[in-house]
């Protein structure tokens, strides 16, 4: 019992550092974005107001819809966009032109994960540093060169991994949520009366009276429901219930009385609205809690950044991204991943953020977008994956998620007014990264057509090969083809060249499927195909890592025993040349084309010894 109630504990704590880093530095710029527009007077019943808009925000957005509702929809114990994205199509699967719009509605959610990933670390880091200015004004032209310095030293450290200092993270995290707690209850203390902000009158009077003037400040409100995003996101990585634990015991205490402690402030200095989270420091803390804001900030970055991997990960075995080059952080976590091509676009993305904004006020006219752009979507699959996945009936499903598709619409509407300000900045980023997508998975299909209109049947072939049999040689040789059945060109390229046979030969197909992980039980599939050849289909997960040869030990016994030493493995390295007319745009093949050549190796992404890999190339026409 003691060791079930320590790994909670570890758990609880993990998830306050990983899942809620980006939620809990929204209290650095979420209230002062809220006034510094000019829209709320700075009013002692507005100040009620918008102190309950926030806490009644953060209790239906993040406590009733993700914590309670949107947890429930795990596909095989994981969340996130691609596993609910997995979970809504595969419910579709029997409505196809539905499961297409949804896949196309799902992969746009994930692009805006990427928008996201750009504004996040920029204006959290961003709005830490600034507190330098209130120690003093002198500090205000250092702000934008420290926060480059941070984000290039956080960005560097990605190759060795945060196995080494992730244990930190949650320790970290908490002394940031009991420090913003404290001095929130300080504040609350000498001015009580903000507590009347608990009723939703003072929120509903608000809407009531003051309808245009909601709308307009719905996109700094959603500002604290930045990162409610990765309480699903993370649901693997933690499990659910002590993600509900973290959330309810911790975070949101704290960030309640942080809220309402800045409000404290502003009725009694309404002043301090220029950065009500630093003024309401005494002196001797204002140093220590920028020192702490920072690190709380690097931590909520390095969850995104992580996260960021992840997904790329998981969007490239299902298809939609060509393979890049990874590296493994870790020996124990195959999870922890580095993806180099990622790491630095990201960075780069940023430093152009920070450049180009200049300060935590002008980014949050960009931020929003792309949080209630994945927050709309998360709704919208969630209804499918409640009607269609769980059965329940049509006007219970309406009831469950439509008053959370018209929060997320009229807080999306209300973003969409920043769209001139700096929306377009996460929204370019995002459409970059869809076009991407689409051209990547639609090339892929013009090119396996492609590939089947000219394929010779396998089966056919071995029997006409077998009439009259080259010469074989010792060992196995495993060919890989993106379809089974059909004979790979590597495979015909070696007869016309080599001209041998190797003794055994497996023709390989991998399969990447909509779940998230595919046990040994299933992972292979076998048919013999006679003189010694199989044909092979590998299936995997998009959360499981692929290694061949680890997957291919396990035909052992089944009349093929592989010996590593012995075994070669031929790949086809297809050179793609665009052709005028058919197929998709001429410049979508010619970025189609440049992406094939500059994907990353087959080899490495199957986990091939590369003494042991042989590639034949040849030259195909779309």
């Amino acid at each position: 019992m003691s060791t079930s109630k320590s790994s909670l504990s570890a758990l609880v704590l993990g998830a306050i550092g990983i899942v809620y880093g980006d939620i809990g530095t929204s209290v650095l710029y979420a209230v002062k974005t809220v006034f510094a527009d000019g829209h709320v007077p700075l009013t002692p019943n507005n100040i009620y107001s918008i102190s309950s808009i926030f806490f009644w925000t953060l209790t239906v957005i993040v406590s009733i819809k993700y914590v309670m509702l949107v947890l429930r929809a795990d596909n095989h114990g994981e969340g996130g966009t691609a596993a609910l994205l997995a979970l809504a199509s595969n419910a579709v699967k029997d409505k196809p032109a539905l499961r297409r719009r949804l896949l196309i509605v799902g992969m746009f959610g994930a692009a805006l994960f990427y928008g996201d990933g750009v504004i996040t670390p920029a204006i959290s880091v961003l709005s830490a540093v600034e507190g330098l200015e209130i120690v003093s004004p002198k500090f205000t032209k250092y702000v934008v060169p420290i926060t480059l310095v941070i984000l290039l030293a956080l960005f560097m450290v990605q190759k060795r991994g945060t196995g080494g200092i992730g244990k930190f993270f949650g320790p970290i995290t908490l002394v940031w949520f009991a420090a913003i707690g404290v001095f929130g209850a300080i504040q609350i203390a000498g001015n009580p009366e903000i507590l009347k902000a608990l009723s939703p009158h003072y929120a509903l009077m608000f809407m009531w009276t003051s309808p245009g003037t909601t709308f307009l400040i719905l996109g700094a409100i959603v500002l604290c429901v930045t990162g409610a995003e990765a309480l699903y996101a993370d649901m693997g990585h933690f499990g659910k219930r002590p993600i509900r634990l973290a959330w309810f015991a911790v975070v949101m205490p704290s960030l309640t009385l942080n809220y309402f402690g800045q409000g404290a402030l502003l009725l009694s200095n309404p002043a301090a609205v220029k950065n009500p989270f630093y003024l309401m420091m005494p002196e001797w803390a204002l140093l220590p809690m920028v020192a702490l804001a920072t690190a709380a900030t690097v931590i909520a970055s390095q969850a995104l950044i992580s996260g960021a991997f992840s997904a790329t990960k998981q969007i490239i075995q299902l298809g939609y991204l060509p393979r890049l080059q990874m590296t493994h952080t870790s020996i124990k976590e195959t999870g922890q991943i580095y993806i180099p091509f990622i790491n630095w676009a990201l960075f780069g993305a940023i430093v152009l953020a920070v450049i180009f904004f200049k300060s935590s006020e002008a980014l949050a006219t960009a931020y929003g977008i792309a949080v209630c752009g994945n927050m709309l979507i998360t709704t919208i699959l969630t209804f499918y994956v409640v009607r269609y996945g769980w059965k329940y009936p049509l006007s219970l499903c309406i009831a469950a998620t439509g008053v959370f598709f018209v929060i997320d619409f009229a807080f999306l509407a209300s973003n969409m007014l920043k769209f001139i300000e700096g929306g377009w900045f996460p929204i370019l980023v995002a459409g970059a990264i869809f076009t991407l997508m689409v051209t990547w998975k639609e090339g892929r299909f013009i090119l396996n057509q492609k590939l089947r209109e000219d394929a010779i049947e396998l089966p056919s072939f071995l029997e006409a090969v077998f009439v009259s049999p080259p010469a074989r040689v010792e060992g196995t040789a495993v060919f890989l083809t993106a379809a089974p059945g059909t004979v790979p060109n590597a495979l015909l390229h070696n007869l016309k060249h080599n001209k041998v046979l190797h003794e055994n030969n497996l023709f390989v197909t991998v399969r990447s499927h909509e779940v998230p992980w595919i046990g040994m039980n299933k992972r292979l599939e076998i048919e013999s195909l006679g003189h010694h050849c199989w044909q092979v289909v590998v299936n995997y997960g998009f959360k499981n890592n692929p290694d061949l040869p680890k997957a291919l030990q396990h035909i052992k016994g089944r009349g093929c025993d592989l010996d590593a030493m012995t075994t070669s493995y031929f790949l086809s390295r297809d050179i793609i040349v665009p052709t005028v007319g058919g197929g998709m745009a001429q410049w979508r093949e010619k970025l189609f084309a440049q992406m094939h050549r500059n994907a990353g190796s087959a080899a490495d992404f199957l986990s091939l010894p590369n003494n042991a890999v042989v590639e034949l190339g040849s030259k195909i026409e779309i």
